[in-house]
């Protein structure tokens, strides 16, 4: 998968901060100082990767299954989730682009 640009505000203090990353030598660059972060925030925020999820899974962005990898709960959990949030619950095949995914994988 293609990683892509985005672009955000933050105040002058974060970003003088955010410029300083690569003159620490702990990171490359500010992108995998920004991905090491939100990586983190997301393990430690397991209620943020529950409502990301849900959020992703109900606008039909991605599957069941990925919804489960995402939450970090296991099938049946993630079905109850769902219903608690009042999202329904779709039928049949995974997102066009998880097919496609999945095929490029069982290719290799």
């Amino acid at each position: 998968m293609k990683n892509k640009k985005i672009s955000f505000v933050v105040s002058p203090g974060l970003e003088m901060e955010l410029k300083a990353i690569p003159d620490t030598e702990y990171y490359r660059d500010i992108s995998e100082f920004l991905e090491d972060a939100v990586k983190t925030l997301m393990d430690a925020r397991r209620d943020l990767r529950v409502a990301i999820a849900c959020a992703l899974y109900e606008k039909g962005k991605i599957s069941l299954g990925r919804a489960m990898e995402i939450a970090g709960v296991d099938i049946e959990r993630m079905k109850e989730i769902l219903v608690e949030q009042g999202i329904k619950l779709r039928r049949g095949a995974e997102t066009v682009d998880e097919m496609e995914e999945e095929l490029k994988r069982l290719e290799i």
